[in-house]
């Protein structure tokens, strides 16, 4: 069974797992479990926008067989304002600057325009041989701006050094530390902190949902890392199960 899949089906998995909390205060709930409804009032096992354009990057590579900004671009309009690459044929929870710079044909380069919209979805060009120039260049289609770049770079750099079989070797940090804002600095630094304070994967991806707030996303950025380290084999059962539309992420992955 291939990395990519462990990392993908880790980080959907993970995704769908946070949906129901998200923007909840840490401390104001406990997660257990994989349940539905929630924030956003969907069935258990939906997954999100970070799901969706994770997908639609991977059917890119997998049709081009190489990086095609044009390419992703277009997929991620697809899903957007066409609804593919979805769990249910809806499309819900998309960042501003996401929404923004796809109807406009460009990445957006203020500094406010660092939320975790590109590193939520970068986890694919771990896979293939990609320069740090390219990293940044499949952030850019919507998150131009420096930090945001260099963010996803450290991702991927991060994640091939799981891939490897490396271990991560980072400065550990308390959890009041720890933030779980949607900022990409954030982020990174939450889902690092998950990684290096569990030792399975079901425990590092709740750790993330019960940090708050955008729970999604952390759990989603940190269960495509515990899926590279843990495997496919090491998600429960019962939340694959749960999972929607399997079929397409499958039929999305190279």
């Amino acid at each position: 069974m291939s990395k990519l899949r462990d990392a993908i089906y880790g980080f959907a998995v993970a995704d769908a797992l946070g949906v129901p909390f998200e923007f909840k205060e840490r401390g104001s709930f406990c997660c257990k479990d994989m349940v539905g409804f929630g924030t956003w009032n969907k069935e258990a096992g939906t997954w999100s926008d970070d799901t969706s354009m994770t997908i639609a990057t991977c059917k890119s590579i997998k049709d081009k067989g190489y990086i095609d900004i044009d390419d992703i671009r277009k997929n991620f309009k697809e899903w957007l304002f066409n609804g593919e690459f979805t769990a249910d044929g809806e499309v819900f929870d998309v960042g501003t600057t996401t929404r923004e710079a796809l109807q406009l044909n460009r990445g957006l380069s203020d500094f406010y325009s660092n939320g975790n919209g590109s590193l939520m979805r970068i986890l694919p060009i771990a896979f293939i041989d990609a320069s740090d120039e390219k990293i940044e260049e499949v952030s850019s289609i919507t998150h131009a701006h420096e930090i945001s770049r260099k963010a996803c770079v450290d991702y991927v750099h991060i994640a091939r050094k799981l891939i490897s079989g490396e271990k991560l070797n980072l400065e550990n940090k308390s959890m009041d530390e720890v933030k779980s804002t949607g900022f990409v600095l954030h982020t990174l630094d939450a889902s690092l902190w998950c990684i290096l304070n569990t030792d399975n994967y079901k425990d590092a991806v709740l750790k993330a949902v019960n940090l708050g707030d955008d729970t999604d996303t952390t759990a989603a950025v940190t269960g495509g890392l515990a899926g590279i380290i843990y495997g496919y084999n090491a998600i429960p059962r019962e939340w694959i199960e749960k999972l929607k539309n399997k079929k397409l992420i499958e039929g999305c992955l190279f």
